[in-house]
């Protein structure tokens, strides 16, 4: 009578084993690679591990299978015994890198693992993708007896998880069976994967708020263009028309309770739309806070530039100054503070000002540039000169740079 799930033979499984150990291991690091040079250019860049399975490992997986699955001659289909791990740092990378394997890698199969399990449980969670081993690979390796590997997709803290879980349930003698202690593991788990949506949602919220910052950044900077370069250019060329104010946002009601993350994305999404009071009375609000320093030069930075923004120059001046009051290495808040005292055809302080944010930063294109602009309001063309070719240095694809450079050359008539 044949005996059901004979017991295998550990030896010739041994010697089965580790004939292809070598190549495999040749195989798992070219998949790495391989991998490696897939997700290059992937934003976040993430960290690529591999591992070949040890023969400790592939019995007693072996042994398991061959448990749960009760057949009786057809050795278990073990398909991990190449894994590369790819670790993400944000939950959205999930996605975008199982997409990024999909267009350049065979897919077999995908598994989610954990995606079934209770708030109650502790099980980890990651995406496992059974791919087919790259032929070029196994043509230049050989047979390994297999021809798939397993990619594995996580987070960070997935991952970490991941390590002590197999460490303290699957591996160990004992798996806690005692209540409390069970509790306490869910509760850790619980915990990483809140720590991954919280890590996620500030996350999208910078991709937010540097949108937000970047439109404003280029609002302020054609204010500027209009509004000095025109002064010089006028008779070449009119300055473009400023954009119409475009109906409100839904603003975040104001109930007292908005953090100053809250005011500020309100106050940049105002600023960006053209509603400069509402931008205004958002940031004041943040002052009101009383928050720390670096915070307030910054606002105090952004109200100036709404004020700017507006033609309100004397306000946007002492917001500029506020600012570097409380920052003395902001470069930037005394190029802007320049500019309105240049709009102002107060050349003499605008120099200063240019000249100051030049010592503490002299790598400035523009700050050179505008210098040299105020000179040559003030007549003195040879500083102008000297600005403008130290400006082209810096930034030697500048058609403004140059425009003016010609300007000065006519007036020096060289």
């Amino acid at each position: 009578m044949q005996k059901n799930n004979p017991l295998p033979d550990r030896n010739e499984l041994k010697k089965k084993y580790e004939r292809y150990s070598e190549v495999r291991s040749l195989i798992t690091r070219d998949l790495q690679i391989r991998l490696e040079e897939i997700f290059q250019s992937f934003p976040t860049h993430p960290t690529i591990k591999s591992r070949t399975k040890n023969f400790e490992s592939y019995f007693r997986k072996y042994l398991r299978i061959l448990k749960e699955n009760g057949k009786n001659g057809e050795p278990p289909l073990i398909t991990d015994l190449i894994a590369v791990r790819i670790v993400c740092p944000f939950i959205e990378d999930l996605s975008a890198a199982e997409q990024t394997i999909k267009r350049t890698l065979e897919v077999i199969e995908v598994e989610r693992k954990g995606s079934n399990h209770t708030f109650k449980e502790f099980g980890y969670e990651s995406t496992h993708l059974l791919i087919k081993i790259p032929g070029d690979i196994l043509e230049e390796r050989g047979g390994c007896d297999s021809e798939v590997a397993e990619v594995q997709i996580r987070t960070i803290l997935q991952d970490a998880w991941a390590e002590v879980e197999h460490e303290l349930v699957y591996k160990a003698e004992f798996t806690p069976f005692d209540e409390p202690m069970k509790r306490k593991l869910a509760a850790v788990n619980a915990s990483l994967s809140l720590a991954d949506i919280i890590f996620q949602e500030i996350r999208d919220y910078q991709r937010q708020l540097n949108s937000q910052l970047g439109k404003r950044r280029d609002s302020f900077f054609k204010k500027i263009e209009d509004s000095t370069d025109g002064l010089l250019f006028s008779a070449q060329e009119t300055p473009g028309k400023p954009e119409q104010a475009e109906a409100p946002l839904p603003y975040a009601t104001p109930s007292g309770g908005e953090s100053i993350d809250d005011l500020l994305l309100n106050a940049l999404y105002a600023h960006n739309k053209n509603q400069f009071d509402e931008a205004i009375g958002y940031y004041t609000r943040i002052l009101d806070a009383d928050p720390d320093n670096t915070i307030k030069s910054l606002i105090y930075k952004h109200r100036g530039m709404a004020n700017f923004a507006q033609s309100k120059y004397e306000e946007a001046i002492d917001d500029f100054s506020q600012s570097f009051s409380l920052d003395p290495k902001s470069y930037k808040v005394l190029y802007y503070r320049g500019v309105v005292r240049s709009v102002l055809q107060d050349y003499s302080e605008a120099i200063n000002d240019f000249t100051e944010s030049l010592r503490i930063n002299p790598y400035q294109p523009f700050s050179l540039y505008r210098r040299g602009q105020a000179y040559f309001h003030i007549e003195d063309y040879p500083g102008a000169l000297a600005d403008a070719e130290a400006a082209l240095v810096l930034e030697p694809d500048s058609e403004s740079i140059k425009k003016f450079r010609a300007m000065v050359l006519e007036k020096l008539k060289m």
